[in-house]
């Protein structure tokens, strides 16, 4: 066994890439000598591999040709071998999609479709170490954040990258010690894609200051990928302790203020707990913020909203704001007996019947609004209760009043009103109940 496939071997070993169950790998072929060394190393190594290619009929003529050479290379080396054709530019326009998205989603799309087919136990791509250090400086061009300095990863989901231990040249040497052959895409010699400029142009310049420009790239991206895991390691912990649990309302999110400014860097970790809501890092800041202002400032984005309020920060979605509740109605006739009493129940109550007027009405709360909570005998206004029990600005949103003409009866699922209350002297009784929960 070769230095290079005892190389590979070992990278899959370690990351746990491929199994010896026997059941199939999917190797795409583009043709190219990455792509051949790598079917041609797992060949090697033992594994049962069907080859897979992908003509996205952009080259021309050269398209065919490197179908035709991944038919008959398999062939040779007695791999089974299967082809797509696709009209990727249609599928580019129709999709608004750039071209080199388009065949990615594509090749992909169809490698699952095999894969599911034959009970293949992982697709494997020729990405190299190479090819993660154009990710990765592609992704430090547009501002990425830490995940996407990583590099190329060498397993996602059913994709496996075997060859990403070894770079370009090395590869290639391989391949010509083995006297393959393979083909040459004469798109890669244009510097009109992103990634070939970065190939052709910028990483040649950086290997004039740094000639182990490759090998240091890769080195950085693997000290990130160690950073990755404590970072994510860290928002696990920050959603633990940050995030409490919302009591009944199932639908609110609540972070905790104070438990969030525990935290370094407060700004990122609250993107990354608020980003699966949808809220923008622009948003995010503005957010932060507002952390230590008053309460009551309100922030959207596409499905969700969040409200600022005195200890903590609610999101709730935009559409779940609760509508009126539903409520029966029962009267009973006295007189009362000696043992009768009314049931400590927040969810329902129990007024005078002759000292209301009809019909009841059920609205939101007021600014100005008052009532005289059960058990006192003075006015107090709604918003002072509220206070006094803490209530969140989306409790108040989603607080209704029982009304008899002008006077609240009930703030429902709180207090009624003292006024309304049953007495010795009361007849009929109306029991009100909460139907919904």
């Amino acid at each position: 066994m070769s230095g290079i496939t005892e190389t590979v071997r070992t990278y899959i070993y370690r990351h746990g890439l491929l199994n010896e169950s026997g059941d199939p790998v999917l190797v795409g072929l583009s043709g190219g000598g990455d792509s051949v060394g790598l079917l041609a190393i797992l060949v090697e190594l033992g594994y049962v591999c069907i080859a897979v290619h992908c003509n996205f009929r952009l080259r021309g003529e050269e398209s065919e040709r490197d179908a035709i050479f991944a038919e008959q290379f398999t062939k040779r080396i007695g791999v089974p071998f299967r082809k797509q054709s696709f009209e990727t530019l249609a599928y580019a326009k129709a999709k608004k999609l750039s071209v080199e998205v388009a065949a990615r989603e594509l090749r992909y799309q169809y490698f699952e479709k095999i894969r599911c087919e034959i009970g293949g136990q992982a697709i494997a791509v020729a990405h190299h170490q190479n090819d993660s250090v154009e990710t990765f400086l592609l992704n430090l061009i547009r501002g990425s954040g830490i995940r996407g300095l990583c590099g190329i990863h060498p397993k996602n989901g059913w994709v496996i990258r075997p060859l990403l231990s070894l770079n370009r040249q090395e590869i290639l040497e391989w391949v010509e010690e083995q006297e393959l052959d393979y083909m040459i895409d004469s798109s890669n010699f244009s510097d009109k894609y992103t990634r070939n400029f970065l190939r052709l142009r910028v990483i040649p310049l950086l290997e004039k200051i740094n000639p182990s420009i490759t090998q240091s790239v890769t080195r950085s991206a693997a000290h990130l990928s160690d950073a990755l895991l404590l970072y994510d390691y860290t928002i696990l912990t920050a959603r633990k302790e940050v995030i409490e649990t919302s009591g009944t309302d199932i639908e609110t999110l609540r972070l905790s203020i104070a438990a969030l400014l525990c935290f370094p860097a407060v700004e990122t970790v609250l993107y990354e707990l608020l980003k699966p809501y949808g809220f923008t890092p622009v948003v995010c800041r503005e957010i932060f913020m507002a952390l230590s202002h008053t309460s009551g400032k309100v922030f959207f984005s596409g499905d969700w909203r969040l409200i600022k309020d005195r200890e903590c920060l609610l999101v709730s979605p935009r559409k779940a704001c609760k509508g009126k509740p539903a409520l029966s109605y029962t009267i009973l006739t006295g007189p009362l007996s000696p043992n009768f009493f009314v049931t400590a129940n927040k969810r329902m109550a129990w007024f005078d019947y002759d000292k209301l007027s009809f019909p009841l009405t059920l609205r939101q709360w007021q600014k100005g609004d008052w009532f005289v909570p059960f058990g006192m005998k003075g006015k107090k206004k709604l918003s002072d209760y509220f206070s006094d029990h803490k209530f969140s600005l989306l409790q108040k949103e989603q607080t209704y009043l029982l009304c008899s003409s002008e006077d609240i009866l009930w703030v429902v699922g709180e207090r009624a009103d003292n006024r309304f209350r049953v007495s010795d002297t009361t007849r009929r009784i109306l029991v009100v109940s909460m139907e919904n929960p």
